[in-house]
């Protein structure tokens, strides 16, 4: 082992992602009993239509997860220039999906807006603003920390801007499982 090579265990941006994930998976996870047992609790459980784009969104958000992984396959030493600006580019195009399911998001509220659903409109319609609101959110902290390590790769394609593009791909592609999960949630229970 190198000195300039850190040990997974050395990696502390991992190892914050890492809390961090377990502190979502648990917040989701409370949403989610909390949600079956208001839907059994009472009669006023109303299923509402979810708005198609919502598929779409989801087919944005699995393309952006193979764009990043493309993205961290040209940037893997040894890179050339040309592998370096590819990489570059997939990089790019992964922030550009996670930016345009995050629009799909606000077009999806907006079609239930304009079906008379909002997020008083009763329980499940107050879940699935929660729901969806907050996993744009963590998404959004998805870009932003996809950003720092694109800034990172731009300025030096080296250890750290590696690390750090490994730590942002891991709660990236997290991202898209708990989307995933909170699909078949809101499809089975809206």
């Amino acid at each position: 082992m190198t000195a300039s090579r850190p040990m997974p265990e050395q990696i502390p941006s991992r190892t914050g992602v890492w809390v961090g994930i377990a502190a979502i998976t648990m917040s989701f996870g409370a949403y989610t009993s909390a949600m079956l047992v208001r839907e059994g609790s009472g009669m006023d459980w109303q299923r509402i239509h979810l708005p198609a784009i919502l598929y779409w969104n989801t087919l944005t958000l699995l393309v952006s997860s193979g764009t990043l992984e493309m993205a961290r396959r040209r940037l893997a030493p040894p890179v050339s220039a040309d592998a370096a600006r590819a990489g570059r580019g997939l990089l790019a195009a992964t922030l550009a999906l996670g930016v345009l399911f995050v629009a799909g998001q606000v077009a999806a509220w907006r079609a239930l807006a304009a079906q008379g659903v909002y997020l008083a409109s009763g329980p499940a319609a107050s879940f699935f603003y929660v729901f969806t609101v907050l996993h744009a959110l963590h998404l959004l902290g998805g870009v932003v920390g996809l950003g720092i390590a694109g800034a990172r790769v731009r300025a030096d394609v080296g250890v750290r801007a590696l690390t750090s593009l490994g730590s942002a791909s891991v709660y990236w592609h997290f991202m898209g499982v708990l989307w995933l999960y909170l699909l078949a949630i809101l499809t089975i229970k809206m």
